[in-house]
């Protein structure tokens, strides 16, 4: 198997057993999958928990590797010997974990509803929400159907309607006349035949797809026989942010161009954010499933991640602080991660607060200005109506599926579920006192507008009122008006020690990345610009150097026809087989990566091997392509096409990274004030910040960096979980 992005050129490990079906302390269910290179004495055995299994072992295709499935895996821990002419050569230890999990994830969210009759796997086995595996056949049909896309093609049990142009395949009957062809990415032209796997895996409804001829081989860890897969693996995740407690569904099917090219495309339910924000559960199921699909199909040669918005999050965040699950990723309309932006929508509400309770009128460009956005109408009718995530500091936010009666109500059940963002993330930690939750959300000393006021958008008489009205949230999620809310200290550093906030370390250094938008944030598009900004400047503050991180901007969509059902269903499209080029480029550039035999450090190798069509810019409007170094401050001709606009805490004055969850005070300055301010207005801002205002030339109160597990050596699959790299949860 091909070494990884973590480790460029050096030895996968030094031993001759390693487990290749996940990082050995994270193994699930009852086998694993083991990788033997077989000494020269043949007088060799290989046991588990003291049992022979040398017999499972086998040649894989195309090495002289031994692989063998083996089974008799028991929770807890388990040691593989290597025993030459009776004596022992080599250890391994793993550590078993059932297949319904947790393996790393925390305490896990309860009640918990099962939802897999709503994806096709019919009535739950048991609470873990277990169901039967199910495999589904369909084909690309060369032929118009009237009932393409439609429920009535497609049988009782399958989850949802087909993709356009796409019809059942039953193998129990002969080939339809008018099965497509296609041609995959290593040049094989195949039947357009999927094969679609459902099944459960830790509390989740997973999917895998692939091409696949009925009555031929499948692909196996020893061989991937004369079949369609082309031995990549591309894993998807899906954007939103909510509260969870359920398992959510998996959505309409659509076509994937990635699975024509001969791609297997995986995915799960809790590996999309509308049904639980949670980036470590996402992580412990990709964990799973791609095991999962090891230990059925093979290693994959590569792992590409793609996903955008909250799905860019997941694999950013889990490249950062579980190295080795993701080889490279491919983020759209990116955020660095979910905490730090839901500071976004949060501010957006406390200044329509503030503004809507003033007895002063503001302008669209007052507002404009003091949001930081391109548009005021980015605050209110994105965050505020269409994305609605200043809903999620609301306890009783919770999904319409759970149970009205389970959920928290201050009056009626003070007891109950409650389903506010700080339940999603158990690395936060909770108050011992009271057991709720600790909130790391602070806006102390947060002078907003003080660039629109410095730079004459507002007035000094506007810059203080909106200072003085701002508010924040109390523990039901309600504004306050004129009272500023102060996080948690302890939920702040756990925050930053458990990785829940995006630094550029960790493994996120070592693989490469491609970062591309199409440029709405004219359109009032809550996918802004500035997001992606802030990931460069972190990569650069964490690193020095961010060469490993492709930003791409394309042009913005045309406006009229994304608010049709046609133009929406076309962007779709065209976003979809952008990604896909994308996905090419990325398996080409981690392909160039591992032929590349020169010694050098992993940044270098990851730049000097980047594909020429991935070169950082952004295309104009005229189709022209300019190639240039992504700057958020530096003047250049793609921040001319495409303005990076900025954030209610940008236009605080607050960094580029975006990064700081509760200032560093400092006593108030009239010098830091660049238009006149009078005694009595200087007077009432002391009295708006009586400890201070922010100091943004120093880190963040708690803001640290966590401590990463060493990559240097790290073999291909290796997962380290930050809650085990750190055991820094604070009480």
């Amino acid at each position: 198997m091909a070494s990884c992005c973590l480790a460029w050129g050096l030895s996968a490990d030094a031993g001759a057993l390693r487990v290749i079906s996940s990082a050995a302390d994270a193994v699930s269910g009852d086998d694993v999958l083991v990788q033997l290179e077989p000494p020269s004495d043949p007088q060799w055995r290989v046991m588990l928990n003291g049992r022979d299994v040398s017999q499972a072992f086998r040649r894989s295709e195309n090495s002289a590797s031994l692989i063998a499935l083996v089974s008799g895996i028991k929770p807890g821990r388990n040691r593989f010997e290597l025993r030459i002419d009776g004596t022992s050569a080599e250890s391994l230890e793993l550590t078993g974990h059932p297949k319904e999990g947790p393996i790393f994830s925390g305490p896990r969210q309860m009640p918990f509803i099962c939802q897999t009759s709503m994806n096709g796997l019919g009535p739950a086995l048991d609470r873990n929400c277990n169901a039967q595996t199910r495999i589904y056949y369909y084909y690309k049909s060369t032929a118009p159907s009237a009932v393409s896309g439609e429920r009535s093609n497609v049988p009782d049990a399958a989850p949802d309607a087909l993709a356009e142009g796409f019809k059942i395949y039953d193998p129990s009957k002969p080939v339809p006349a008018d099965v497509a062809q296609t041609l995959t990415s290593d040049g094989r032209r195949v039947s357009y035949i999927v094969r679609r796997e459902l099944g459960t895996i830790n509390r989740a409804v997973y999917d895998i797809q692939f091409l696949h001829q009925p009555g031929s081989p499948l692909p196996t860890p020893w061989a991937r026989q004369a079949g369609s897969w082309n031995g990549r693996l591309i894993y998807v995740f899906g954007g939103g942010c909510a509260a969870g407690y359920r398992q959510g569904t998996l959505g309409a099917m659509s076509e994937d161009p990635l699975i024509a090219l001969g791609y297997a495309v995986a995915t799960s339910t809790l590996n999309k954010f509308i049904n639980l924000c949670n980036d470590e559960v996402s992580a412990e199921t990709l964990s799973m499933v791609k095991e999962h699909f090891t230990k059925q199909y093979g290693a994959p040669a590569y792992t590409i991640g793609k996903g955008g918005s909250g799905g860019a999050v997941q694999q950013l965040l889990i490249a950062q602080n579980h190295p080795g699950l993701l080889d490279g990723i491919v983020t759209m309309g990116s955020f660095p991660d979910m905490l730090t932006t839901l500071v976004m929508p949060v501010d957006c509400a406390l200044l329509d607060d503030a503004m809507n309770t003033s007895t002063l009128a503001w302008s669209n460009e007052q507002k404009s200005a003091v949001s930081g956005f391109a548009t005021w109408r980015t605050c209110k009718n994105t965050w505020l109506s269409y994305a609605r995530m200043p809903q999620i500091v609301r306890p009783d936010n919770c999904d319409p599926s759970m149970d009205r009666t389970l959920i928290y109500d201050k009056q009626r059940n003070p007891t109950g579920v409650k389903c506010d963002y700080t339940r999603e993330w158990s690395a936060l930690g909770r108050d011992p006192s009271t057991g709720s939750a600790r909130r790391p959300l602070d806006n102390i000393g947060v002078q907003y507008g003080l660039l629109a006021f410095n730079s004459g958008q507002i007035d000094a008489e506007h810059f203080v009122v909106l200072n003085e009205r701002m508010g924040g949230y109390d523990p039901d999620g309600n504004i306050i008006t004129g009272a500023r809310m102060e996080g948690d200290v302890v939920a702040i550093r756990n925050a930053y020690r458990n990785g829940l906030v995006l630094t550029g370390g960790g493994g996120l250094r070592d693989i490469p990345i491609i970062d591309w938008r199409t440029y709405t944030d004219d359109l009032a598009d809550n996918h802004v610009l500035a997001g992606s900004m802030m990931i460069r400047a972190r990569l650069l503050a964490a690193s020095g150097t961010a060469t490993n991180h492709v930003m791409l901007v394309l042009p913005r969509p045309e406006l009229i026809p994304l608010w049709t059902a046609q133009g929406r269903q076309n962007l779709l499209a065209n976003n979809a087989q952008t990604e896909s080029r994308f996905v090419r480029s990325m398996d080409d550039w981690l392909g160039r990566i591992e032929r590349d035999e020169r010694f050098s450090s992993t940044a270098e190798r990851i730049s000097r091997n980047r594909p020429e069509d991935v070169s950082e810019g952004c295309r104009a409007a005229d189709g022209r392509w300019i190639a240039e170094a992504a700057s958020y401050s530096e003047p250049g001709e793609c921040n001319r096409q495409y303005p990076p606009y900025g954030t209610p805490r940008l236009a605080a004055g607050g960094p580029v990274t975006g990064d700081v969850l509760k200032c560093a005070l400092k006593p108030i300055d009239r010098r830091d004030y660049e238009r006149p301010l009078s005694s009595a207005q200087l007077a009432r801002l002391q009295a708006v910040f009586p400890v201070g205002v922010c100091d943004y030339d120093r880190p963040g109160v708690g803001q640290e960096q966590p401590k990463y597990s060493p990559t240097s050596a790290m073999p291909r699959h290796a997962v380290t979980s930050r809650r085990s790299a750190t055991n820094a949860v604070l009480p």
